[in-house]
């Protein structure tokens, strides 16, 4: 995993494959609960799948971010696992976008 400060307000993650995917959200979690100014940025390009575990854990990230008025942005989300999103109805709690790049200027131009 990847953490970066894309700038004072965004961080930028990529994530990893399982099994490491649910433990790094929860690190993300923890770094969003102490600055509790950030909105984050969540890069899939390597990630296939996603368990009931990480999908839980993506939840109560949003709750954090949502708590604290903060957007959520997940990207590089292949088609199989967007299918994953989909299915569990997941694909209308989160926003997708297409790449880092355009989730990055989409932040950047709300903050």
């Amino acid at each position: 995993m990847g953490i970066q400060d894309w700038s004072e307000n965004v961080i930028l993650v990529d994530i990893a494959p399982e099994p490491d995917f649910c433990e790094e959200l929860k690190v993300v979690t923890d770094i969003v609960r102490q600055r509790k100014n950030c909105s984050i940025v969540i890069d899939f390009s390597e990630v296939d799948i996603v368990t009931s575990s990480s999908l839980a854990q993506l939840l109560r990230l949003q709750k954090v971010l949502d708590d604290q008025n903060q957007q959520f942005v997940l990207c590089g989300v292949k088609p199989k696992t967007r299918g994953i999103f989909e299915v569990t109805g997941l694909d209308k709690v989160f926003e997708f976008v297409e790449d880092r790049f355009v989730a990055l200027a989409g932040l950047q131009l709300t903050k």
